[in-house]
C-alpha cells in the first residue's frame, strides 16, 4: 500500500485519509529513524530533512511542506534523488504581516518592555513613553510573498515605506539601496530567507550603520538571519529601541531566557501563520498536492 508519513501538526491527517483513498497515513512525531517505505512526506520549518533522513526513506518521491521556507531541507540531497519539492510560499503571508503589525505597534509603544517589566515585578511606566509608528519610516529587508504582504499591512500605518533594492523585486517597488536604507528607517523589518548569505547579516556592522537612528529591527523570518547576541546587546545598550522576534523554535529558549533588566524585547513562539483560515488553507492545499501527485488527478473532498 502507498505509504505518505505526515510529521505531527504538518496537515490535517482526517482530511488526507479522505482525500486519498487507498493510501495510508501515518503520522509520526518526527520522519522515521529507520527504513520506512512512505513515498511521499509532509513536514513544516520545525522538522529538518537531511541526506541521512533521506536513507532512511528509499522510496520517496515527493516532499510537501506547508509553506514557504527551505532552510530546514537539505535541497541538493532531494535533488540528487530526484524528489520532488512542493511548498506553498504564500497562504501565510498575510497572517505573517498581521502579526508584524502587532509587533511593530508593540515595539513602538513600548509595551513589551512595561509587559517585562511587570513579570519581572517592576512598574516601568516613566520608561514606556512610546513612539508615534505613523510618523516612522518602514524598512522591509525582502521583497518575497510575505515581505509584499507586510509593506501592504503597514502601508498606512506609517508615515513612508521602502525596500531593499534587489536586482528581482518588481520594478515598481519603491526600494533604496541597502546602505541608505539602513540610515533611513526607524523601524527595519527582516523578511528574508535564511541561506549561507543571510545567516547573521543583522550582526555589529549593519547595526552601528541602523543605530544613529536608534530603531527598532523586528523578524519576520528565521532568527537565524541575526547575529543574535549583537542584536540583544545593541537592545540593552539603547541602539535598538525594540526588537521583535517570532520564529522562536523549542531549541532557542535557552539563548533568550535568563536573568537581567527587561527590555522591550516581544518574542513568540513561531505563531505568525497560527491562524485556524490559515492551517485550513494550508489543508487544503496539502490534500490537493497529494491527490495529484500520487493519484494522478483532483476528486472532490467527501
Amino acid at each position: 500500500m502507498t505509504t505518505v508519513v505526515v510529521v505531527e501538526g504538518s496537515a490535517d491527517p482526517h482530511r488526507l485519509t479522505q482525500a486519498l483513498p487507498g493510501v495510508r497515513v501515518e503520522v509520526l512525531d518526527r520522519l522515521p529513524a529507520v527504513s520506512h517505505p512512505a513515498v511521499a512526506a509532509v513536514m513544516r520549518s520545525g522538522t529538518r530533512l537531511s541526506a541521512r533522513h533521506l536513507a532512511c526513506l528509499p522510496a520517496l518521491r515527493h516532499v510537501v511542506r506547508p509553506g514557504s521556507g527551505t532552510d530546514n531541507i537539505d535541497l541538493l540531497a532531494l535533488a540528487a534523488r530526484g524528489i520532488t519539492l512542493h511548498r506553498n510560499p504564500t497562504a501565510n503571508a498575510a497572517a505573517v504581516a498581521e502579526w508584524t503589525l502587532l509587533a511593530a505597534l508593540t515595539l513602538s509603544r513600548r509595551a513589551a518592555l512595561g509587559h517585562n517589566g511587570l513579570a519581572a515585578g517592576r512598574h516601568l511606566k516613566a520608561a514606556c513613553l512610546g513612539r508615534l509608528l505613523a510618523e516612522q519610516h518602514l524598512a522591509i529587508w525582502g521583497a518575497g510573498p510575505v515581505g509584499l504582504a507586510i509593506g501592504q499591512a503597514l502601508r498606512s500605518a506609517v508615515s513612508d515605506v521602502a525596500y531593499a533594492a534587489w536586482p528581482s523585486n518588481p520594478p515598481k517597488l519603491p526600494q533604496r539601496p541597502a546602505e541608505l536604507l539602513t540610515s533611513w528607517a526607524d523601524l527595519h523589518v527582516v523578511a528574508l530567507p535564511l541561506r549561507e548569505t543571510t545567516r547573521a547579516v543583522f550582526g555589529p556592522a549593519w547595526l552601528a550603520h541602523a543605530g544613529r537612528r536608534h530603531p527598532a529591527l523586528i523578524c519576520a523570518g528565521r532568527m537565524e538571519t541575526l547575529d543574535l547576541p549583537a542584536c540583544l546587546d545593541a537592545l540593552d545598550a539603547g541602539t535598538l529601541s525594540g526588537l521583535a522576534i517570532d520564529a522562536i523554535d523549542p531549541e532557542h529558549v535557552g539563548s533568550l531566557t535568563g536573568p537581567g533588566e527587561p527590555r522591550n524585547l516581544l518574542l513568540t513562539p513561531h505563531i505568525g501563520a497560527q491562524r485556524p483560515d490559515v492551517r485550513g488553507i494550508l489543508d487544503r492545499w496539502t490534500a490537493e498536492t497529494l491527490r495529484t501527485a500520487l493519484l494522478g488527478g483532483r476528486q472532490e473532498d467527501r
